[in-house]
């Protein structure tokens, strides 16, 4: 199938690893150019380095979405210098943590507000294009009670009726705004990784309740991203896609 996203614009917040880099991998390869941040200036010199190899136009700079006058500029400087903003894939997030307030206070920066802002620096473009597609990331953890009361479980739950309410608003201006929300997903370096490794018992219980045995993988995750920011999912706006393997008990009507 041609996703139809050659010569695209992609804007991806928080894509130096893990599922943002698979998603910054996978659009490299169908032809998008990309613009990518992290925090680390490291990173993302590796990230942009590494995606460059495919042939389209790729930028990048470190940000702190948390800084937002850095982040805002960061916002503009991509839409700028890519000329304009196809797809917007906001992925940075706080991660969990319970018993601190600090937790809210980040999930509500970093997991909220940096989509929050990002839409908001590309709907002016996607609006006068009459065009754009954005996808925002949620979390099984939104939609079922797993882990504990978490502030990023809720942050993240936000996300879906948000994402709902941007689909209706801006379907006129030939928007389309879709969420994903992934199941546990495991890579080197990531959360799970570091669980299985300090936490073995609460991991191989996960483990027991996934109907295939493991957990998903980055590309798993990065496809269907990929496939519902791309012109080939043209019907597909204000869809909610679980993708976990199973792992949710929820039946979906």
């Amino acid at each position: 199938m041609d996703l139809g996203l050659q010569g695209k614009k992609a804007i991806l917040v928080g894509a130096a690893r893990g599922i943002g880099m698979a998603v910054a991998e996978t659009l490299a390869r169908e032809g998008c150019d990309l613009a990518i941040t992290a925090r680390s200036e490291d990173s993302v010199k590796d990230a942009v380095a590494h995606l460059s190899r495919y042939g389209g136009k790729v930028i990048g700079k470190p940000v702190n979405v948390k800084k937002v006058d850095d982040y805002k500029a960061w916002l503009e400087w991509a839409i700028e210098t890519l000329d304009g903003v196809d797809i917007l894939i906001p992925i940075s997030s706080s991660g969990g943590g319970m018993g601190s307030e600090k937790y809210w206070t980040n999930a509500f920066e970093v997991d909220v507000m940096g989509p929050v802002r990002a839409v908001e620096a590309v709907i002016p473009k996607m609006t006068e294009q009459q065009s754009g597609s954005i996808v925002l990331i949620a979390t099984t953890s939104a939609a079922e009670a797993m882990g504990g009361p978490q502030a990023y479980n809720a942050m993240k739950a936000s996300l879906v009726t948000w994402g709902k309410q941007l689909a209706l608003f801006h379907g006129k201006d030939g928007i389309r705004v879709n969420v994903v929300s992934p199941g546990p997903v495991e890579f080197e370096g990531g959360n799970w990784d570091m669980i299985k490794g300090t936490m073995e018992k609460f991991y191989q219980s996960q483990l027991r309740q996934q109907p295939t045995g493991r957990l998903g993988t980055p590309d798993e995750i990065a496809r269907c991203i990929a496939f519902l920011a791309s012109p080939a999912a043209s019907w597909c706006n204000g869809s909610h896609l679980t993708v976990d393997g199973g792992f949710t008990n929820r039946t979906h009507f």
